[in-house]
């Protein structure tokens, strides 16, 4: 799984152009799913995200996270996050999971994050339509590959 996190003052997605789901601070995050991730890594996923530590402390350190300062999150599924662009200018995005393994890996995504003790977990729709708006704190973005986490150093 990738997922792409930032640090935000504030955030909002609206699908298919309904009301939009918003969060004051807290933290964006862009989720896609593999086609060969299976669903046992989405826990410890879910973990990372909420307790990543790019918040500032009093000392302007990036100290604190979204769960340590009872902030919000904003979740957006994001299969071009698995685009690939070695050929030509169109990005292929054969490795991006396709239903039913992408939809459960989102939801179980979202069920993991809202057991985190964050203020609230907005979240767009799997498949639709989506305007995303942001203001990046910071600005501070952490991408995370959980294949890496396979790779030994």
């Amino acid at each position: 799984m990738r997922a792409v996190i930032q640090a935000v003052s504030s955030a909002s997605v609206r699908v298919e152009g309904g009301e939009p789901r918003a969060i004051g601070p807290g933290i964006m995050i862009l989720l896609g799913v593999r086609d060969t991730d299976t669903l046992d890594i989405v826990p410890k996923l879910a973990d990372k995200c909420a307790g990543l530590r790019i918040f500032p402390d009093a000392e302007g350190k990036l100290n604190l996270s979204a769960r340590d300062l009872g902030y919000s999150a904003l979740v957006v599924s994001q299969f071009t996050l698995y685009g690939d662009t070695k050929k030509g200018y169109r990005p292929s995005f054969i490795k991006a999971a396709k239903p039913p393994l992408s939809v459960d890996a989102y939801e179980l995504f979202l069920a993991e994050m809202a057991k985190h003790g964050l203020k609230d977990v907005q979240h767009g729709e799997f498949g639709a339509h989506m305007q995303v708006s942001l203001v990046n704190e910071g600005p501070c973005t952490i991408i995370i590959d959980t294949d890496e986490w396979k790779k030994k150093e």
